[in-house]
């Protein structure tokens, strides 16, 4: 399935996870399998957070860019619309390209 995902875009032109296991870096491509890393303050929902819209109102664009990425074994989590709608919780995800960045 296609779906959309937000990333933190390194002035080094890398592109990262916003807010959990920032350090990572997510190269295009390639299919990648979630991992659980519980972090203080958030809540725990593992997989990849990814929208069905390249839309997130409540979340920055500085330093960030919406690429397309297809998405396997996931799982449906209804958000309020100022945090994009629907998520789409995946256990593996590949990213295909830019859609939109700042």
């Amino acid at each position: 399935m296609i779906a959309y995902k937000l990333l933190r875009k390194r002035k080094n032109g890398t592109l990262g996870p916003l807010f959990i296991n920032r350090r990572q870096v997510i190269p295009t491509g390639q299919w990648l399998q979630a991992e659980n890393h519980p972090t203080k303050g958030y809540a725990v929902r593992p997989g990849w957070h990814t929208t069905s819209k390249p839309e997130a109102p409540h979340l920055s664009m500085r330093d960030r860019v919406w690429m397309k990425v297809e998405i396997k074994d996931y799982e449906k989590l209804v958000r309020p619309q100022n945090q994009g709608g629907v998520w789409w919780l995946a256990k593996q995800m590949k990213v295909l390209g830019k859609v939109k960045e700042n």
